[in-house]
């Protein structure tokens, strides 16, 4: 069997969408002829979103994992605002609220000193620990998972000095994510970090990423052989697991909700029908922004909101499965037409019909139309929000057939399958 070093930033304990991708690929590449060696960080070094120790059991026995330390640079932001780590400065300062003039100032640090990210303080320890691994085993290929686009840094170090073939995964685009023109940047480091942007893209053997959309995006900034493996489901992680019901029908959303995600469409849909006499209610599990929250009381549903943080997979699994319909957002921002999130993937292996909002010419709506699994509107159409919701609540659970044969191509097994194609490839 071949082996592999896999550099993550985010891998369990940490919990949060960035996990999976990662998580998925090192359970089951064994079953195509590769073993990963795991390279992330101490949990006690760690700014994660949030953690999940659960995820743990899904790593697989032969699988090293070494955790190092890391210099986090917003450590004593965090002490400062009473924050935890994973609660202070992200690594691109997604939040929609309007910054005062200490988290500007955060931002502008972040943007101008600490490049590419702020997780950079972990690459001189990722690479001495590839380093002392690399004496102690022979590897065939390295793989790095970014954001944080910091853990490339480590994968272009490993090429040049230990010369193993690299395989660079990018989860998001890098320059082009839509955050990317919110930070204060200073022309000479916004020309610095897109360098750094092009030298991975160019030194890397292989490029993967998870939609055309943002391959494309990747190919403009230097990347001349990107290839697409989309996010994906797990079907072990529904076995078995008992859908979480409630009272009335349950619109759900799972996951981060941020400002530019924020459907006040669907609201205003929902508040009229309430208003009707339908009893609707609305879930949401995981963390919303601010101006969420603001909208849903303009929109009169606060008593009819039931909220819940961040929860453990499994159980973020049961809420979908029990949903009646379950509620997806895709931001409104430039690039969304290619946003495939890992969560998409989950939504169409959970079982209840989705109602999406989006741009209609998306990715997003190719895949719901051609799978069967659910249907789009476009911001602000709350008629045809309306409509869709008022198609599931006359007939609960109701929805196209999906197209099973279709769906299977997203199974994680077969991702993680081709992920070692494309190591084949480059390994020799």
């Amino acid at each position: 069997m071949k082996r592999v070093l896999y550099i993550a930033y985010y891998f369990p304990p940490s919990g949060g969408p960035g996990v999976q991708r990662s998580l998925k690929f090192v359970r089951y590449l064994p079953d195509h002829g590769w073993l990963p060696t795991v390279v992330t960080v101490d949990p006690r070094h760690a700014a994660w979103p949030a953690v999940d120790p659960t995820m743990l059991a899904e790593v697989p026995e032969q699988v090293l994992v070494r955790r190092t330390g890391s210099w986090d640079p917003y450590a004593a932001y965090a002490r400062l605002k009473g924050k935890t780590k994973a609660d202070s400065v992200g690594v691109g300062f997604a939040a929609g609220e309007k910054p005062g003039p200490f988290e500007w100032l955060a931002r502008f640090v972040r943007a101008n000193v600490f490049l590419p990210d702020a997780r950079i303080g972990w690459v001189q320890s990722a690479r001495k620990a590839v380093e002392s691994l690399a004496e102690a085993h022979r590897y065939d290929a390295v793989v790095t998972s970014g954001p944080p686009h910091s853990s490339h840094l480590v994968g272009f170090h490993a090429r040049r000095k230990l010369r193993l073939p690299w395989l660079a995964d990018f989860r998001d685009p890098w320059s082009d994510l839509s955050y990317y023109d919110q930070l204060p940047f200073l022309p000479w480091s916004r020309a610095a970090d897109r360098r750094l942007e092009a030298k991975v893209l160019t030194a890397a053997d292989r490029v993967v990423t998870v939609s055309d959309a943002v391959a494309a995006l990747l190919r403009k900034r230097g990347g001349s052989d990107v290839t697409v493996i989309p996010n994906g489901f797990d079907a072990a992680d529904f076995e078995g697991v008992e859908p979480r019901r409630g009272d009335g029908f349950r619109l759900v959303y799972v996951g981060t909700m941020t400002e530019a995600q924020n459907p006040e469409a669907v609201w205003r849909a929902v508040a009229a029908r309430r208003a009707a006499g339908q009893d609707i209610r609305v879930e949401l599990v995981g963390a919303q922004d601010a101006s969420v929250t603001a909208s849903l009381e303009k929109c009169g549903l606060t008593d009819s909101v039931t909220r819940r943080a961040y929860v453990p997979h499994r159980e973020a699994v049961a809420w979908m499965k029990g949903a009646d319909l379950l509620l997806l957002s895709v931001p409104r921002t430039a690039e969304a037409g290619g946003i495939l999130t890992g969560k998409v993937f989950e939504y169409l292996a959970a079982g209840p019909p989705i109602l999406a909002v989006g741009p209609r010419e998306s990715d997003l709506g190719q895949l719901l139309a051609r799978s069967g699994a659910g249907s789009l509107v476009c911001h602000g159409d709350a008629e045809g929000a309306g409509a869709l919701i008022d198609r599931h609540y006359a007939q609960p659970a109701s929805g196209d057939p999906r197209d099973a044969d279709y769906l299977a191509r997203y199974s994680r097994p077969v991702l993680a399958g081709r992920l070692a194609e494309e190591l084949n490839l480059i390994s020799g």
